[in-house]
């Protein structure tokens, strides 16, 4: 006669506090005070946690970044012999920039129930005190160190039409504003939000420029989360003032590749819109009439927008 098996256990992700302790919901506590296991980053904070919460005799397991992988599989095993396991970070919602993803995926891989108990979040803290947009926007978490990769990420978060949100310690805290700043132009404006929740919290709000001079000129301390403004829309140009230039553009010598990006540049016109009122000049110029519909005396009509077909039908009448 066979055994029944026991009752598969389940994984509780718990946010906990990520500076003041009144912060731990009561379904939080009643999660933690009902685990068999408590996963953690570091066994003694969370330990300052549960006694804090009056919460004694809970089984503790370190697993962090260095030995998640190898911790991993000894977790599962206790869950599938029916175990309640609470996975829990240093501070705030655990994954966000914290250990957890590899255990995680792995028990919903192995058909293991996953639930969520939501709290605090340093993320979260500082998008809604920014007093920029909330909807849309994008959570980067920390930078690339150096490198092609970094330069790459810089570059994507300076053209965002949202909302960007990054993590940074407090020792590169000056080189990442800096290189935002470069990279996002000096009035991109940021809010740098220190301290959440704890007594020294610390909202600044100002430019990029400003947040770097006074970065630069002072030593940071605690963790920040950088929010900044979405990149500014590119300003609609006139029609007609894009045409324009682009006919002066190419009368003045300039290839078409030229031109586009030029008058893309002086006008503030995505680069795309520029070379379609390209083609339809030169599509016009070959025709004999305007990019209006009618027929055009001017240099639309000739000169250096008149296509390859046009020159040559010219040439032999």
């Amino acid at each position: 006669m066979t055994r029944p098996r026991a009752p598969a256990g389940r994984l509780v992700v718990v946010a906990t506090p990520i500076g003041n302790l009144e912060d731990l919901s009561p379904r939080a506590e009643k999660a933690l005070r009902g685990a068999d296991l408590i996963c953690c980053e570091d066994t003694r904070r969370t330990g300052r946690l549960l006694e804090r919460a009056g919460i004694a005799g809970r089984r503790l397991l370190s697993l962090h970044a260095h030995n998640e992988a190898g911790r991993t599989s000894a977790v599962l095993g206790e869950l599938a012999a029916g175990a309640t396991v609470a996975l829990v970070s240093d501070a705030g919602t655990p994954l966000v920039c914290d250990p957890g993803e590899r255990l995680v995926a792995a028990a919903i891989a192995a058909g293991l129930p996953v639930v969520a108990v939501p709290g605090p979040s340093a993320l979260l803290a500082a998008l809604v005190a920014s007093g920029f947009s909330a909807v849309p926007f994008a959570f980067e978490g920390f930078l690339p160190r150096r490198g092609p990769a970094r330069r790459a990420r810089l570059a994507e978060i300076a053209a965002a039409r949202r909302t960007t949100v990054l993590y940074e310690a407090p020792q590169r805290l000056r080189a990442t504003l800096a290189d935002l700043a470069e990279a996002c132009g000096p009035d991109r404006r940021v809010a740098i939000c220190r301290e959440l929740t704890k007594l020294h919290e610390e909202v600044r709000r100002s430019s990029l420029a400003e947040a770097a001079a006074e970065a630069a000129a002072s030593e940071a301390r605690g963790e920040h989360v950088l929010v900044l403004e979405p990149a500014a829309a590119p300003v609609a140009a006139d029609a007609l003032a894009l045409r324009d230039a682009l006919a002066r553009l190419r009368e003045a010598g300039l290839a078409r590749r030229d031109a586009v990006a030029a008058a893309a540049a002086l006008l503030g016109v995505a680069h795309r819109d520029a070379y379609a009122a390209a083609l339809e000049l030169e599509a016009a110029a070959a025709s004999g009439v305007s990019p209006g519909g009618t027929p055009e005396a001017g240099h639309y009509a000739g000169g250096p927008w008149r296509g390859a077909t046009s020159r040559r039908r010219r040439s032999t009448t």
